[in-house]
């Protein structure tokens, strides 16, 4: 009785595993991982990592975009710190400050933008990265 008592979750999982695979179509038996792959996918998004419509293009893009306004802003910022500066040295120092670390700032960021483009094309050569739309 004891031995019957631990037996029956084998037996009802066995049989629960027989009664599925009962319903288990021949077309759903025949689909290979990439189908499911392709399935998890959702519609409009991007099927490559490089390229114009590229993922890293799209990031790299965004990334830009986003660290020249702000390049942007700062200049404007550190220019309006230096008209209310009103001729007090540590103002005006703070603000010349201001623009020179946007603008360095900047320049770095254009250097990774023409690094990452060539690790692009020398990983993945034919293809470019896509000018920025910037």
């Amino acid at each position: 009785m004891k031995t019957l008592r631990k037996l029956t979750p084998l037996l009802i999982a066995t049989i629960l595993v027989f009664a599925a695979s009962l319903f288990i179509t021949q077309d759903s038996s025949a689909l290979t991982v990439f189908d499911g792959v392709n399935a998890a996918k959702g519609n409009g998004q991007p099927t490559e990592l490089f390229g114009g419509g590229g993922v890293i293009t799209t990031v790299t893009n965004v990334l830009l975009f986003i660290v020249g306004g702000l390049s942007v802003i700062m200049l404007i910022v550190g220019g309006l710190r230096y008209v209310v500066s009103a001729g007090n040295s540590t103002a005006v120092t703070a603000a010349k400050n201001t623009v020179l670390y946007a603008i360095v700032g900047l320049v770095i960021a254009f250097l990774a933008y023409a690094a990452i483009n060539f690790v692009i094309n020398s990983l993945a050569p034919g293809t470019t990265a896509g000018g920025t739309n910037v």
